[in-house]
């Protein structure tokens, strides 16, 4: 069974991932495995390169900074990005959820006990899971939700060092407005989860693996 997370930023989907996998849950995450696929695949990476040029690439860096001032300004490239970039992680995700699978039809060894279920339960964590279809290919799929407030105050902790000025909140903003979630069109059977505070991620992430074991 696979699993979408997602939310917006500053929602808190990246500490809800890290602690499903503190508890040894495989989660798949779409924005390392992007950037890996970007720099690894020929075939990506050449396209990148005439989309961006060659300077996109130091070496095996990908320089996602230059990338985003570029498609910031200019929406028809990073529609072209897109269209190169997620079918990509689509097959990747396929195999590796196969893989997952394949894995837990083995006999389980003494350092995975407990672990593994009878019906496997991995993760795939996206901030733009149903933009790029990947929900598509997922049994269920978990809603992250915060109050803005919160999420500005986390993402500049996270991203600005802590600077809570008038032009990095209005970044925030601008990012906060850029993510659409179309949740409400997927027939999928979805959880919405508001990490608010009020209960401890381990909280969270007890509801989530409940309801991620309901038939």
């Amino acid at each position: 069974m696979l699993i979408g997370i997602t939310g917006g930023i500053g929602s808190g989907k990246s500490t809800i991932a890290q602690a499903l996998r503190s508890r040894g849950y495989a989660v798949y995450d779409t924005d390392s495995e992007a950037k890996r696929i970007i720099v690894e695949n020929p075939m990506v990476r050449s396209q990148v390169e005439m989309l961006f040029g060659s300077q996109v690439f130091e070496g095996n860096v990908y320089r996602t900074q230059l990338v985003a001032k570029q498609v910031f300004h200019h929406p028809d490239l990073l529609a072209q990005l897109n269209s190169i970039v997620h079918p990509a992680v689509a097959f990747h995700l396929k195999q590796w959820a196969r893989e997952q699978a394949e894995e837990a039809t083995h006999p389980i060894p003494p350092y995975k006990a407990g672990r593994l279920e009878a019906r496997p339960i991995c993760f795939v964590e996206s901030a733009i899971l149903f933009a790029s279809g990947l929900d598509k290919l997922c049994d269920k799929i978990v809603v992250v939700t915060a109050p803005e407030a919160l999420r500005i105050e986390r993402t500049i902790q996270r991203d600005y060092r802590g600077e809570e000025t008038p032009e990095n909140i209005a970044k925030v903003k601008q990012r906060i407005i850029a993510q659409t979630h179309e949740v409400s069109l997927t027939p999928k059977p979805m959880l919405r989860v508001e990490n608010d505070g009020t209960a401890s991620v381990e909280q969270l992430v007890d509801e989530i693996v409940t309801w991620a074991k309901r038939e």
